[in-house]
């Protein structure tokens, strides 16, 4: 069973992910998800296993999006930056985009 993170650490994450970084949840939406030009996309959730979004496809019709975090099941908060970390690059990769640096 996936582990399951407490109410502040989702408010954090998905809070600062949705408020600074609406570009990258977009990107991860258009390189991971069925259509690539999604318009939209917000993070609902995230469990030891993954992160979860909300799409809007190009058509305006909605999608849920699944992500497996790359390094493979996760059970710390700090560890839920480096995930997304990854799945950002790794979009990057998908989308032939030069990544930006990571501070």
């Amino acid at each position: 069973m996936a582990h399951v993170f407490d109410d502040a650490a989702l408010s954090g994450v998905l809070g600062h992910m949705n408020d600074d970084h609406s570009d990258d949840n977009l990107l991860i939406a258009r390189a991971f998800g069925a259509d690539r030009d999604a318009v939209a996309a917000v993070m609902t959730g995230f469990d030891g296993d993954g992160g979860s979004w909300s799409v809007e496809r190009a058509d305006g019709s909605p999608a849920t999006l699944r992500v497996p975090w790359p390094g493979g099941a996760i059970t710390e908060r700090r560890e839920v930056r480096r995930e997304i970390v990854a799945l950002y690059d790794e979009a990057c990769l998908r989308l032939g985009l030069e990544p930006r640096p990571h501070g």
